[in-house]
C-alpha cells in the first residue's frame, strides 16, 4: 500500500466487479463514456491492479452528508 492511500484526506478507492459495473450502468443509465475518468497511474488506485476500462468506486466520508459514492472509469494517459 502506498503512503498516499493511507493519507486521511484520500477517500477509499475500490475496484468494481463486472457484475456491479453493469448494475451501475443500468441504475444510472450511463456508459463508460458518460462517467468521469481516473488515470491508470493515479496513486490512489495503483495498488488495485486496475486496467483501462475498469470502474473505480470512491467512498468519501463527510460529517454532514455521511458517505457519498462516486464512480470513475480508468483510462490510460
Amino acid at each position: 500500500m502506498t503512503a498516499t492511500k493511507k493519507h486521511i484526506l484520500v477517500p477509499k478507492h475500490s475496484l468494481v466487479s463486472e457484475k456491479e459495473k453493469q448494475k451501475v450502468f443500468d441504475t444510472y443509465n450511463v456508459s463508460t463514456s458518460g462517467l468521469p475518468r481516473i488515470l491508470l497511474e493515479d496513486a490512489a488506485i495503483v495498488d488495485l491492479k486496475a486496467k483501462a476500462g475498469d470502474l473505480i468506486k470512491i467512498e468519501r466520508e463527510s460529517r454532514t452528508m455521511g458517505t457519498s459514492i462516486y464512480y470513475r472509469v480508468v483510462v490510460e494517459k
